[in-house]
């Protein structure tokens, strides 16, 4: 339908209302993503012993997660940094294989965790499966840096007394 002068006002009308309906179902679909991997995190962070509340924190859930692969929690910082966040990434899979070995979970699981990040939390957050953080140390790798069997790191003011 064209106006007096024209122009073809439907078709911007069209054109707004489905780039509107887009933007809309994009957003929801990232806060279902966002909310089914914050509760797939917190059973799994429940499970290794980190306060549950931590997988609903954006940045501070990664923090942990590496931390509970061994990994150094700073390098969750490089999510912010462009093409720098792919480092995040792969000291996370490093960090899955290792806590893997806790639930006594072979290799193919990284990949498991990879693709479908929450699955890999929901399945490792069951009842039957157990987690023991020794068997990461008897790997030859370093425990974890949280969680159970994690190493307390000594704070500025040197040891309690």
């Amino acid at each position: 339908m064209y106006d007096d002068y024209g122009n073809g006002t439907t078709g911007a009308l069209i054109a707004l209302v489905t780039f509107l309906t887009f933007v809309a179902v994009y957003v929801v679909v990232l806060i279902a993503a966002y909310a089914v991997m914050a509760l797939s995190l917190s059973r799994f962070f429940r499970k290794v012993g980190v306060e549950p509340w931590i997988g609903w924190v954006p940045f501070y859930r990664y923090w942990k997660w590496l931390e509970v692969g061994g990994q150094p929690g700073w390098l969750s910082v490089l999510l912010v940094v462009p093409y720098a966040g792919i480092a995040t990434l792969v000291f996370l899979a490093i960090g899955m294989h290792r806590t893997g070995l806790a639930f006594r979970k072979d290799g193919s699981w990284v990949v498991l965790g990879i693709f479908l990040p929450f699955v890999w939390c929901f399945l490792l957050a069951r009842r039957s499966e157990v987690y023991d953080p020794r068997l990461i140390t008897a790997a030859g790798f370093g425990p974890p840096r949280a969680g159970y069997g994690a190493v307390p790191s000594t704070g500025s003011a040197g040891p309690a007394v």
